[in-house]
């Protein structure tokens, strides 16, 4: 007589399964806004154009805040409270200088006269397609760092509240992986703006 054998329980928080199914909706949306600006691109009438130097600079600070996520997730399985305090709060000012740099990308971008959907009346370059295209991918990213920012804000308070450490490390697991894929995101978006801009 063949017995079946006992079902293995759900490994996965249930947090973060439903975390990683967050994440990878945002991924099927980066992935149809890549391949409708590629298809877009093939069909011409594509005005090409320098992207924001600023770009390089808010790249290197998003890596860096991923460093920063990292080096406070390992001070909480540590219990070093200090490390994780200093780590969550860097994270935060990186992420927010993030952003900066980000509304500057956007204010060079006007300064060249690359305009979301349309131009002003008086203004002698025609509407085009591409800047309206960076206007969303870019402002996409920035929509879900800013709720980035919010776990980290929510985190940083648990913190200093000594309810994150070895023992209660659900949350700050949550936000590494959130973080650290926001900053992954990015860097891809950008080599692929890199390449196909």
């Amino acid at each position: 007589m063949m017995h079946d054998e006992p079902q293995m329980p759900l490994s996965m928080h249930p947090k973060k399964f439903a975390l990683w199914l967050f994440i990878v909706s945002i991924i099927m949306i980066f992935a149809a806004f890549s391949s409708a600006y590629l298809v877009r691109r093939a069909e011409g009438n594509w005005l090409e154009f320098d992207l924001p130097p600023v770009f390089w600079t808010t790249t290197a600070v998003l890596v860096a805040s991923s460093v920063t996520m990292q080096w406070a997730h390992f001070s909480a399985r540590r219990n070093n409270m200090t490390g994780l305090k200093l780590g969550m709060v860097l994270t935060v000012l990186l992420g927010i200088g993030f952003l900066v740099g980000q509304w500057n990308a956007w204010q060079y971008l006007v300064e060249q006269n690359i305009f979301f959907g349309g131009n002003a009346n008086d203004n002698p370059y025609p509407a085009n397609p591409s800047g309206s295209f960076l206007y969303v991918l870019t402002g996409v990213h920035a929509f879900h760092l800013v709720s980035g920012l919010v776990f980290l804000g929510i985190i940083t308070v648990a913190a200093f509240g000594y309810k994150v450490h070895s023992k209660s490390m659900t949350r700050i697991d949550m936000c590494a992986t959130y973080w650290h894929f926001l900053d992954v995101l990015w860097v891809s978006l950008f080599v692929f703006l890199l390449v196909n801009h």
